[in-house]
């Protein structure tokens, strides 16, 4: 039996609270059947760039398959997880609900392929982060208002979107800070030295419990790696042990979807036990108490910590490095280094907007526009448009791998 103490809390102090929140950049009236956060999640789901989710990578090319997760069932994935934890918590479900959507908006296409790829071609002008590409999306390339630019989102869903892995400035940080964001944040200050409010630590959180689980899933019902592989694996073992003992018959997929179901419910529980533990000990008032504090208040245990950093060191040996992965890899990079270099040679080849913008821009900014342009890509248009501009080359030198 569920209790309400289990699955709904009433809203804690330190929650955040739509009717008290910072405001938008550009002031519009306030919805009359909507909270503000609401009105964001929203804005999110009806916004080009979370519709081309659907056909980008999380670990498999689109093409390889039609039962893989891509950006998109992942985000929907990590929305259930994150709302689950907020309402346990007493939090605001829908404010850590359109984070959870939100957070993979600037990823390119191929995953973390492209991204790397993209990155590398982008060295001399900056690099290039996806969490700053969010927020570029969300502030300047969504068009879909006549007052504005991007989707003037409220302040606690932008410092929620860049931050929502901890800070990005201090003492103690010393990467550099992304581009947009530091450009952004001059007009807008999202405080980017604390941490952001429990409802974006709940969204990282809910990330990190998706991703792993359900790429476990992925990876057996590609065949990188078995049940059996499973074994030596901190608690997901002992889950695989209990589920094989329990259904020995059972076919191979129906006993890694309990695996996964079970590893889900641990790392939740867990989730929630320690983040109120902490709340205990800090004993925040309000959601600018939690900015305050020197560490998350939504956080695994150590234990779990551990068995979290196991499941990725598994992962990473058997599925991201997987020789299968790897082609798919070789040839995502392919894609999207050819497509920047003959872009940045022929920037007259880019679309008619992105044309318009490039046409007095410097070569520094010409090189941020293409990035904008390829990121917002799906990875089977990144492959046509590449495909296309390679035939258009006058002595083309770059050839899509195999």
């Amino acid at each position: 039996m569920v209790t309400k103490s289990m699955a709904v809390a009433d809203h804690v102090p330190y929650a955040s609270d739509p009717a008290l929140s910072r405001g938008r950049l550009y002031p519009e009236p306030e919805s009359t059947t909507r909270t503000c956060f609401q009105r964001d999640r929203d804005r999110i789901i009806h916004s080009t760039a979370f519709r081309r989710l659907e056909y980008k990578t999380q670990v498999f090319v689109n093409s390889e398959g039609d039962h893989y997760r891509t950006r998109l069932t992942h985000s929907l994935e990590v929305a259930q997880i994150a709302r689950t934890i907020a309402r346990a918590l007493g939090l605001d479900e829908d404010l850590a609900e359109l984070l959870a959507l939100a957070h993979d908006l600037g990823h390119t296409p191929f995953g973390h392929a492209g991204e790397d790829a993209l990155n590398r071609m982008m060295e001399p002008f900056g690099g290039f982060d996806h969490n700053a590409q969010s927020l570029a999306i969300v502030t300047r390339l969504e068009n879909r208002y006549p007052e504005f630019d991007g989707l003037n989102l409220t302040w606690e869903s932008l410092e929620g979107l860049v931050k929502h892995n901890g800070p990005l400035v201090g003492p103690d940080i010393d990467t550099p800070l992304p581009r947009h964001i530091a450009v952004y944040n001059q007009r807008h200050d999202l405080e980017l030295s604390s941490y952001a409010g429990a409802e974006a630590q709940v969204a990282a959180l809910a990330d990190d419990i998706a991703y792993n689980n359900h790429d476990l899933d992925d990876g057996v019902r590609a065949a990188l790696f078995t049940l059996e592989d499973l074994a030596d694996v901190p608690l997901v073992g002992d889950l695989y042990r209990d589920v094989n003992q329990k259904y020995p018959t059972v076919d191979p997929d129906r006993r890694v979807a309990e695996v996964v179901r079970r590893l889900i419910g641990e790392m939740v529980s867990d989730c929630l036990s320690e983040s109120r533990r902490r709340a205990a000990e800090a004993n925040p008032g309000s959601s600018d108490d939690v900015r305050a504090l020197s560490r998350p208040i939504v956080a695994f245990s150590d234990g779990m910590r551990e068995v979290d950093s196991g499941l990725k060191e598994f992962l990473f040996g058997h599925m991201y490095r997987h020789e299968k992965v790897d082609r798919m890899t070789d040839q995502a990079q392919d894609t999207v280094v050819g497509l920047f270099g003959i872009l940045m040679e022929r920037p007259e080849a880019l679309p008619s907007d992105w044309r318009k913008s490039a046409a007095h821009a410097d070569g520094h900014e010409i090189a941020h526009i293409i990035a904008d342009y390829i990121a917002g890509m799906t990875d089977r248009f990144a492959f046509d448009e590449f495909d296309r501009l390679s035939a258009e080359r006058p002595n083309p030198t770059i050839v899509r791998s195999a």
